[in-house]
Parts: structure tokens; C-alpha cells; sequence
């Protein structure tokens, strides 16, 4: 027996011999005639042995105290009810004990209960603080907390076995919930009442616990905190534990999570050979991440990048070592090297994320290099698919290719027709998934700002009046996903990117997340760069969506091609462009995008 589980033996044997004196003493109000202190003594070596057969017998002592709960608590009433039976069946066996009063048999497991529960409850609860507060230090940060639900239960309970922060009071707009307390802290009013409250009880500092509401719900929370002048946390509830962060760019612009067809994409996934092309990217990456949750037989990372490479098949082996990956490195326009690939790997399915995405970069200077990455990386690995018999081929595409006003959506626009043209009668599913920005990855708008911000400014906008859509990365990954699942074929999957953002005012609101950082700091409107557009759009105008089983995706009906030998004539051009310089490649474009405006 460990020494630890002996104590606390020793402590039940005690208390039940309390148990049974305290029995004696209740029943005859607190003055035991001599006859029955000396039959209760003579008696109490019998309780005790029989109680503690019994409470060792049925494993009282594998629990540890300090995760004491119901099912403990439920062990111990069995125990003392079996025992409350055998104390007076072995009495009357060896007809001994018969002068016992009956409320002694009565009283003396009730009050073992009470003993031992209490004693373990007590000591779980000294051991997660909750009896700190009595000497709680006159400078805690008094704090309110916004929600009402596990999280805030689950803050409540780690907060006090700290002594920095104070909860005075919590808010929620459940009206189910009004006046009542968890923990032994109020729950006060409404999120609407905030500032009233902050002002009441003095307080400067809320936590937003609200994990499991709307995107829409925290932001209005947040709001309402910053309106009453106070500073926020969030607070992240994961596995049942709790912890604090500061707000991040994701709390203002984020959305609901995406709820995915898990046994759809199981079976698109889970045993199959996965290829990601711009797997070191940030959407080729989180796509590596989001597949490897379905149980693939293995994931083939290929990128240009070396580094990139590195990075993600490290993390892969850091992280993911029981998911099997192959990292290549290569050109995916490179016929010879993907033919390799394919010959020995042979994927089921292919994820097609690498491409030039950067507009400025890639509308003058650059605008040849941009058509024949893009176009033909996508035709060459779609080709390889075809030839190696994959079942899917899912290209990411752009709201940049919608009626392009740039050279480089343009070119997704020309992948996307590539892969409408490549569909035909092939066995090979071609998905084409279209979505707007997202928030970090690498080139946008976000880590700019971030650069800028650190430098003390200023932060460059184009135009006061440019908006873009924005999504997380894990949720257009996840997207990508489900409409790789729900493709048959043919079909352009649009993404349910919410409302634009103005960039100006996502400028503030990071300079605003910087704190006292970012008090000076200017935006400067810069003008717009060539190829940028003030308002991205999601669906061409000639095009009409159908919706989906899916709420965030629906499906985009294209114009037909009207170009059977388009793929051929672009190869053919790429070949032997001539003149590659700006106007000739525009006008290019334009002869086989009748939406490109530029």
C-alpha cells in the first residue's frame, strides 16, 4: 500500500469510529448514559474493523483525492450503505450488541458520508485554490467575464488559484441565466450592460468567453468592451482547459467554424495517396495539415521552394511523424520531373496550390512568367492525373479570375478553362474551387501591415475606398476539402466569404490591436497599384451559383468554352511566344477571356 493511500485508510478507519461515538452522542442528546458509552465503546473496534474490510474491499483508495467527484462520491454512499447493513447483520449473527439503538445504526453512516465526502471534496478544492480568496492580495486586477457557459466556468475555477486576477461578476445574454451564479461569482446582466457594470464595480480589464457563440456574437461582445473603454482578453477553451491570449486579427475578422462531411471526406481520403503542389505555401500547407487528419496512406509534398519544402516535411516529421509523407522538390511545370512523381506515387488525388498569386508583381514586368506558371503547371500536372488514372484533380483558384482585371487572375481564369476543357470524358474528376484572400498568408495585405506597424508606421493603403473578402486559412483549406469531396466533376465551387472588409478600417483595427504601440501611427493612402481592382468580385457576371448541400459552398455555372482547342493554342503560344512583352500577352488574354477587361 502506497504511504499516500495508507493516510487516507487510516483518516475513513477515524471517521468511522467518529462516525459511530457521534451516532451515540446525537441519540441521547449529547449526554451518553454510562451503560451505553461502555456498550459503544466495547462495540467500536467490531464497527471499525467491518468498515474497513469493506471500504478496502471495494477499492476506495484508487481514486486521488484531489480529482475527488461524483464518481467518487458515489463509491463511498455504496460502501457505507453496505457496510450500514453489515455492522447490525454481524451484531445480531454473534448476538452481540443488542442494546444498540436503532438511530445509531441510522446516524452513523450518514455522518461517514458526510465525513469522508466532505473531506475529499474539501481537499480538492483547497488544492485548485478555491479558498484563496480569503487571502486573496488587496491588488488582484478586478476582472468581468463575458459569457456564462463552460468556459467561464472552467476560467472561474483556475482563476482561483491565482491571486493577480479578481472575476467580480459574470455577463451573459441567456435569460435562463439572470441572477444566477457559477462558482460562487453572479452572473449580473447582459453583454449590453457592460459599461454600466465596468463603471459600478470599477473595473478596466474583461475576458471574452465565449468559445462556443457566433463569430458575429464575440465581435458584438468585443465592441461592447472597447465602447466601455475596457482592455480584452480571450479566453480559449480546448479540452476542457482554459486559457487566456491576447486578441488577434482572427477575433475581428474571423468567421463560424466549418462544419465538414466527415465521412465524405473520409472516403475521398483516408487510405489514399494525396499529392499537394505548393505544399510549403500557406494554403498548399494547411491543406498538408487538414488531409492528414482523414488518415491518408501517404501525403506527397512537392514545392519549388526548397525551404518551404523543408518547413512543412519538418513539421510533418515533428508533429505528424504517424502520418507518412514523401517531400519533392521541383518545377510543376516541368513534365519530365511530374511525369516521375506521378509514375512513382501514383495519387488518388491531387491538390493543385501552387501558382504566382502576388497582382502587382506579376501585371507588367512579370506578365508572361505569370500565364505560363500558372497555366501550365496546371495543365501538365492535370495531364499527369489523367495518364496515372487519379480520381480527382482539385485546382485552387482565385475571386481574382472573376471578369479579371489583371494579368495574374486572368491566368487562373485560363487554368480554370484548362481544366473545364481537360474535364471531357475523362475518368479523372476536375474541381475548381474559387476564394478570396486570406488572413496571413504569405504576400497579403496582413503581414504588411504587421511589418509596417512594428516599424512604427506608416501603414500604406491604396485606396480609402478598396474592400476585400477574407477567411482564415484553416477554413478555406477545410473548404477546399469539402468541395474536393462533393465535386463529381466539372463544377467551379465558389466560397462563402461573408462581407468584403475595407482595407482602411482593417489597417485601424490592427493598429488599434497593437496597444499603446500604435497610438502615433498613420495610415497614408498610397493610390492603386497596376492590376488592382477597388472590389473583388466572387461570381462572373454571365454566371449564375446553385447551392450545395453545403451552406458555405455553392456551385458556379459557367459560361461554356466555346474553345475546344484552347489548351492546344495556349501550349502552342507559350512554346513560341514571340513577343512576350506586356500588350501582346494582354492581348492574348483578351482573344481567349472575353471577360478580361484590361
Amino acid at each position: 500500500m502506497r504511504l499516500r493511500n495508507l493516510v487516507v485508510f487510516c483518516y475513513d478507519l477515524l471517521a468511522a469510529g467518529v462516525a459511530w461515538c457521534a451516532a451515540f452522542w446525537l441519540r441521547f442528546n449529547l449526554d451518553i448514559p454510562g451503560e451505553y458509552a461502555e456498550l459503544m465503546s466495547g462495540l467500536l473496534p467490531s464497527v471499525m474493523a467491518i468498515y474497513g474490510t469493506a471500504f478496502w474491499l471495494l477499492g476506495l483508495y484508487r481514486g486521488l483525492w484531489r480529482y475527488a467527484s461524483l464518481p467518487d462520491l458515489r463509491r463511498i454512499v455504496v460502501a457505507v450503505a453496505i457496510c450500514a447493513l453489515a455492522v447490525p447483520a454481524a451484531f445480531a449473527f454473534l448476538r452481540i450488541g443488542v442494546e444498540v439503538p436503532r438511530t445509531a445504526y441510522l446516524l452513523a453512516p450518514l455522518l461517514l458520508v458526510v465525513l469522508m465526502g466532505g473531506s475529499r471534496l474539501g481537499y480538492r478544492a483547497w488544492r485548485e485554490g478555491q479558498f484563496k480568496w480569503i487571502f486573496a492580495k488587496p491588488g488582484a486586477t478586478p476582472v468581468l467575464v463575458l459569457g456564462a457557459g463552460a468556459a467561464a466556468a472552467a476560467l472561474l475555477k483556475d482563476f482561483a488559484a491565482r491571486r493577480d486576477l479578481r472575476v467580480l461578476g459574470l455577463l451573459d445574454d441567456a435569460a435562463d441565466k439572470q441572477g444566477g451564479e457559477i462558482l460562487g461569482v453572479k452572473i449580473l446582466g447582459t453583454l449590453d450592460e457592460v459599461a454600466a457594470f465596468a463603471s459600478r464595480l470599477g473595473v478596466s480589464q474583461a475576458i471574452i468567453a465565449m468559445p462556443g457563440a457566433s463569430h458575429r456574437a464575440r465581435v458584438r461582445a468585443l465592441e461592447q468592451c472597447k465602447a466601455a473603454g475596457l482592455s480584452v482578453q480571450a479566453a480559449d477553451f480546448v479540452s476542457g482547459k482554459v486559457s487566456l491570449r491576447a486578441l488577434e486579427l482572427d477575433d475581428l475578422l474571423g468567421r463560424d467554424p466549418v462544419e465538414l462531411d466527415e465521412a465524405g471526406l473520409r472516403s475521398t481520403l483516408e487510405g489514399k495517396t494525396v499529392l499537394v503542389t505548393g505544399a510549403g505555401g500557406s494554403i498548399g500547407a494547411e491543406l498538408c495539415r487538414q488531409i492528414a487528419r482523414f488518415s491518408p496512406a501517404r501525403i506527397v509534398l512537392f514545392d519549388h521552394s526548397e525551404f518551404a519544402l523543408y518547413s512543412i516535411h519538418q513539421e510533418f516529421l515533428d508533429q505528424r511523424s504517424g502520418t507518412r509523407v514523401a517531400a519533392l522538390i521541383g518545377d510543376a511545370k516541368d513534365e519530365r520531373r511530374v511525369a516521375e512523381l506521378f509514375a512513382r506515387h501514383q495519387p488518388d488525388v491531387v491538390f493543385h496550390a501552387a501558382a504566382y498569386k502576388h497582382v502587382p508583381l506579376m501585371e507588367e514586368l512579370n506578365c508572361f512568367e505569370a500565364v505560363e506558371n500558372n497555366f501550365l503547371s496546371t495543365v501538365v500536372v492535370a495531364r499527369a492525373a489523367q495518364r496515372a488514372g487519379a480520381r480527382k484533380f482539385v485546382l485552387v483558384s482565385t475571386d481574382k479570375a472573376v471578369n479579371p482585371a489583371n494579368v495574374m487572375g486572368a491566368s487562373k481564369r485560363l487554368a480554370e478553362m484548362a481544366c473545364q476543357a481537360l474535364q471531357g470524358a475523362s475518368t479523372t474528376e476536375f474541381v475548381v474551387v474559387r476564394f478570396g484572400n486570406v488572413l496571413g498568408s504569405a504576400g497579403s495585405v496582413v503581414p504588411r501591415f504587421r511589418e509596417q506597424i512594428a516599424r512604427g508606421g506608416p501603414v500604406t493603403v491604396t485606396h480609402a475606398g478598396i474592400k476585400r473578402y477574407f477567411m482564415t486559412i484553416p477554413e478555406a483549406s477545410q473548404l477546399v476539402l469539402q468541395a474536393a469531396a462533393m465535386g463529381r466533376g466539372g463544377e467551379i465551387y465558389v466560397l462563402d466569404m461573408g462581407d468584403p472588409v475595407l482595407i482602411e478600417g482593417l489597417a485601424r483595427q490592427m493598429i488599434e490591436l497593437a496597444g499603446p504601440a500604435g497610438n502615433d501611427i498613420r495610415i497614408e493612402v498610397t493610390g492603386l497599384r497596376p492590376g488592382e481592382k477597388l472590389i473583388e468580385e466572387l461570381l462572373a457576371d454571365a454566371e449564375t451559383t446553385l447551392p450545395t448541400p453545403h451552406p458555405k459552398l455553392r456551385v458556379a455555372r459557367a459560361r461554356p468554352l466555346g474553345n475546344d482547342a484552347l489548351v492546344a493554342e495556349v501550349l502552342a503560344w507559350l512554346a513560341s511566344p514571340g513577343d512576350a512583352g506586356v500588350d501582346a500577352v494582354r492581348a492574348k488574354l483578351r482573344a481567349w477571356i472575353p471577360e478580361y477587361q484590361r
